[in-house]
C-alpha cells in the first residue's frame, strides 16, 4: 500500500476499505449460514444416507450381507425350526451366525455359481 498525503486519498481509502470489509463479512455470515445448516440433524442424516447408498462398494457389501443373513435366518429355520430346548436354540443362533458369516465372505462367488446354474439350466434359445 502506498502512503496517503492527501484527505481525499485517505477518505477515499477507507472507502475501499470498509467496501472490502463488508463483502467479506457478507462471505462470513453465508458461510455460518451454510455450516448451521449442513450441521441439522435432518440434514446430517439426509447427507450421510445419500453418501452412504451412493457407493458402490458399500451397495455390494450391503448385499452380500443380506444375502448371508438371509441365508443364515432361513438355515436356522429350516434346520432347528421352533424348538422349545434352549440348548437347541442357542445352537441354532450360532448355526445361523457361522452360516451368515460365510455366505456374506463368500458372497461373489456365490453369485458368480448362482449365475452360472441359471445359466446352465435355462440357456438362451437362439
Amino acid at each position: 500500500m502506498q502512503n496517503i498525503t492527501s484527505v481525499d486519498g485517505l477518505k477515499n481509502a477507507i472507502h475501499v476499505l470498509e467496501t472490502e470489509q463488508n463483502g467479506k463479512g457478507q462471505l462470513l455470515k453465508e458461510q455460518v449460514y451454510i455450516a448451521y445448516e449442513s450441521l441439522k440433524p435432518i440434514n446430517l442424516l439426509r447427507n450421510t444416507l445419500k453418501d452412504l447408498f451412493s457407493s458402490q462398494y458399500l451397495a455390494e457389501n450391503m448385499s452380500g450381507t443380506a444375502m448371508g443373513e438371509a441365508s443364515g435366518f432361513l438355515f436356522k429355520k429350516i434346520f432347528i425350526g421352533e424348538s422349545a430346548s434352549k440348548f437347541r436354540k442357542l445352537i441354532g443362533s450360532a448355526l445361523q451366525f457361522g452360516i451368515a458369516n460365510i455366505i456374506s465372505r463368500n458372497s461373489d462367488q456365490i453369485k458368480s455359481f448362482g449365475q452360472a446354474l441359471f445359466q446352465h439350466l435355462f440357456p438362451k434359445k437362439k
